[in-house]
């Protein structure tokens, strides 16, 4: 079993941000190693030429070039590239851009570094990833990013079988980015059972928390 760790490319112009990022990588002592930075977009392209590492996180609002740019001319040169966009951008433009110019993921930078850990794993295994906030962008836009797949109810219940309806119709909206509160709100619940409702999905789909339930929901093709 390779122990090696994954190799990571850090393009942020905020030197803050890259080195605390850095830091909380090495000081925890992960199988995540920063082996190059960039501050700007033509860096960026020119130290993974350099570097080859495994994953890229990958800014947009970068002083020359933008990131979305700069991952156009790295999966140009390098198709098996495997970038992670994490950004405070979440413009509908920005979102589409990004993901048809070949990136792996699309991360807010407001979510908790260990599920960032988790999703840089995901993304060098050669998973994809999509963060729950702009998942309804590209339901509305039906733009192909994440291929369609709808399944029948009865489908539904041979599959998963263990998930209630009405723990799927809430499941869908954790996929959305939801609070509990939203949920309950939504569906005319209470927030304990709503709450108790995101409980059990989480257990029966056997992830750690809702982030992940997403994500398996996003991968098996389950909303």
């Amino acid at each position: 079993m390779d122990k090696s760790p994954i190799r990571i490319l850090l393009v942020e112009d905020h030197k803050l941000m890259r080195v605390g990022l850095k830091s909380l990588f090495e000081e925890q002592k992960d199988d995540l190693e920063v082996v190059s930075e960039a501050q700007t977009g033509k860096e960026a392209v020119e130290n993974y030429k350099i570097t080859h590492p495994d994953v890229v996180l990958m800014d947009i609002g970068l002083p020359d070039i933008s990131g979305i740019e700069a991952v156009k001319r790295i999966i140009e040169s390098s198709p098996q590239a495997k970038i992670l966009i994490l950004t405070s951008h979440i413009s509908e433009s920005e979102v589409l851009d990004a993901l048809h110019a070949g990136a792996r993921a699309y991360v807010m930078k407001d979510i908790n570094i260990e599920i960032l850990k988790m999703i840089i794993r995901t993304v060098k295994d050669g998973a994809m990833w999509i963060d729950p906030q702009v998942v309804p962008i590209l339901r509305d836009k039906n733009c192909g990013v994440i291929p369609p797949r709808q399944i029948s109810r009865s489908m539904f219940r041979e599959q998963h079988a263990n998930l209630t309806q009405r723990e799927y119709e809430v499941l869908k909206l954790v996929v959305d980015g939801k609070s509990n509160s939203q949920i309950a709100k939504e569906l005319t619940i209470s927030e304990h059972t709503a709450k108790a409702h995101v409980c059990n999905i989480i257990q029966k789909l056997v992830v750690d928390d809702r982030t992940q339930a997403a994500v398996k929901a996003l991968k098996e093709g389950l909303v």
